[in-house]
């Protein structure tokens, strides 16, 4: 039982430290990436088949040649066919709050030769040449007085190299869905209340901004699951140690 107190007081410490470095972070984060106002956002779904202005289909990703096998299958975005922010039929294994951005940080081999100058987290989040830096990173999506959190899992809307947009301060340029520069999943779309064409503010966040929700609670890409599996892994060795 001392191992489990032990344990219990440096995890209640680590909270307590935390608590106190919250608003110091949140503010440091807001000025490191800043809202990104009145951008034109749209909807798309894993395993969308190509039309209208949708060029490619959706069963893959930039950083995912399975991507809807990955997922666990079509993210069907009718609304009678969903509940609770997900396809009736299945339960994703990834994160159903993801999102779309006009910029791929890999190239054929390693990575774009401006990535480590342009995308502010490189460095740290660097794992090797086969890896993006980009995926999974998490983004607030405000429409109104609700701000939703998603994943970064694919690039687009149409380009995949717009880094003065998405790191930089320039706004979208026109293409064919109205100057799009943000897409979204259905899951976001339902909890801000989104037509299929709308307008949003976006910025990135690091993970301890996000708070707990919807999207924190599916997906073997999810940074709250991949967390509460090792806390609880810790917790079970705790027990065993006693």
């Amino acid at each position: 039982m001392k191992a489990i107190s032990i344990r219990s007081i440096g995890a209640l410490g680590a909270i307590i430290a935390g608590c106190l470095n919250t608003e110091h972070s949140a503010s440091a984060t807001g000025k490191r990436y800043p809202w990104k106002k009145n951008i034109v956002t749209t909807v798309f779904w894993i395993g969308e088949q190509p039309n209208g202005n949708n060029l490619v289909p959706n069963r893959i990703s930039a950083w995912d040649k399975n991507w809807s096998r990955s997922y666990g299958g079509f993210d069907d975005p009718n609304p009678a066919h969903r509940s609770n922010y997900i396809p009736v039929k299945f339960t994703p294994r990834q994160n159903p709050f993801y999102c779309a951005l006009p910029y791929n940080d890999k190239a054929a081999t390693g990575h774009r030769p401006e990535a480590p100058g342009v995308v502010p987290w490189f460095k740290e989040a660097y794992q090797g040449p086969g890896i993006s830096t980009c995926k999974d990173r998490w983004v607030a999506i405000r429409k109104g007085n609700r701000t939703v959190y998603a994943q970064w899992e694919d690039a687009g809307p149409f380009r995949t190299d717009y880094w003065q947009y998405v790191f930089g301060n320039e706004h979208p340029k026109p293409n064919l869905n109205k100057g799009a520069g943000l897409d979204v999943s259905p899951a976001v779309r339902d909890y801000l209340g989104l037509n299929g064409t709308d307008v949003t503010d976006w910025r990135f966040v690091e993970f301890s901004e996000v708070s707990r929700g919807p999207w924190s609670t599916l997906g073997e890409n999810n940074t709250f699951v991949i967390s509460d599996r090792k806390t609880r892994r810790r917790i079970g060795h705790g027990v065993k140690a006693r």
